[in-house]
């Protein structure tokens, strides 16, 4: 998303031959020619950078760099000034403006300015973004549970030591967000996580897609060369979902790749070596597989060389309250809604709940009720029925 400039400048002229050349070049423009106008865009949120003139009809502009100060999001201010206003220049320098420019104004200094501040505004979205998405997957997996403080310590240890990881658990406890935790923690968080749901490949395209394939290698392969996953996340992280899904012939496959760190496109002879992580995942019970021989013993060895079995809900509900705030947080984000807060009795029936689904099915259920809730906090009655009904009042 492109940054939005807001130009301030009671003079007509100049405002509008500056907007005229930024928005030729594709800039997203906004204009003022007064304080209260200029206060209007910034109280929206509207405004990325903002190119101000000092002297306006119905005050000073440095006033603007007082009043951001209470905002969440703060804009970069760049002060146009005359040659007499060199103090008020200093001054704006001192409250956080980003820069200054003396009249007359040449476009390509303005422009330079603007490409500055619009590289500090994706630098800190950019930041914002990853302190969120960390924050997030965090509060996923941190809990008060014993158990679940336990399975943490673990994880960040394998993931400085870059050792293979099965993680175990229902469906819904929140295995892939764990993996991800662990790529955010560990030394390979700048390289890529790449999450491969194996039940969702059909087994004939299993093989190219983790390997890839050379030009034309089999019957409806692309006449152009296509690099596998596990390419793809050389330095980094492959997060192999629902391994058990996996059938026998490629599983053999996969266990040659982790312990030769290398493998040959399909229908390729060379040999293409890899730094890898591999995390992998279940809900079935591996172990059960085995003996059915639906599952190689040996590579279930191999993938468990740290193993985490996450608990399900109903084990660890003192940790729901915690979960009930982040998903909240998280779905009034993503729905444009404000309701930031449960009720008690709504409250105590979500820690009576047995939850089958696990965080899965308690997200669902508050987004849910976030849809029929018109008052300030989630009540009873906006829950779904099953968890009404094990409610005891």
């Amino acid at each position: 998303m492109s940054a939005t400039i807001l130009v301030v400048d009671d003079v007509d002229t100049a405002r509008e031959a500056i907007t005229d050349s930024l928005r030729k070049d594709g800039k997203e423009v906004l204009e003022a020619g007064t304080l209260k106008e200029a206060r209007g865009f910034l109280e929206m949120g509207k405004v990325d950078i903002c190119v101000l003139d000092i002297l306006l009809p119905d005050g000073n502009g440095l006033s603007l760099l007082d009043e951001v100060v209470q905002m969440d999001e703060q804009p970069k201010f760049i002060i146009i000034t005359a040659h007499g206003q060199i103090d008020y220049a200093v001054e704006a320098m001192k409250k956080g403006a980003l820069d200054f420019i003396t009249k007359p104004i040449e476009m390509k200094t303005l422009k330079n300015s603007i490409q500055r501040a619009e590289e500090l505004v994706a630098m800190k979205r950019e930041l914002d973004h990853l302190r969120s998405s960390q924050s997030s997957t965090s509060k996923f997996v941190v809990g008060h549970h014993p158990r679940m403080k336990a399975l943490i310590n673990l994880a960040q240890r394998a993931s400085e030591a870059s050792a293979s990881i099965l993680i175990t658990g229902e469906s819904g406890t929140g295995k892939e967000i764990m993996a991800t935790f662990i790529h955010q923690v560990g030394p390979r968080q700048q390289h890529p996580f790449i999450a491969v749901n194996c039940a969702a490949i059909a087994n004939t395209l299993l093989e190219s897609e983790l390997f890839g394939h050379e030009a034309n290698a089999f019957t409806g392969a692309s006449n152009k060369r296509k690099n596998g996953l596990m390419e793809v996340a050389d330095g980094g992280i492959l997060f192999l979902d629902e391994i058990s899904s996996m059938p026998l012939d490629m599983q053999a496959k996969l266990l040659r790749a982790i312990e030769e760190r290398a493998f040959r496109r399909v229908g390729g002879t060379t040999l293409i070596r890899v730094d890898v992580q591999i995390i992998a995942a279940s809900n079935q019970d591996l172990k059960e597989m085995i003996k059915r021989g639906e599952f190689r013993e040996d590579l279930y060895y191999r993938l468990k060389v740290v193993d985490l079995d996450l608990p399900p809900l109903r084990k660890r509900k003192e940790d729901i309250p915690e979960l009930v705030g982040l998903l909240l947080k998280q779905s009034n984000m993503s729905m444009g809604i404000n309701i930031q807060d449960v009720t008690p009795r709504a409250m105590q029936a979500l820690m009576e709940y047995q939850w089958p689904g696990n965080i899965r099915e308690l997200r669902n259920a508050l987004e849910r009720a976030i849809i029929f809730c018109d008052d300030p906090a989630i009540d009873i009655h906006h829950l779904p029925s099953e968890i009404k009904d094990t409610y005891v009042n």
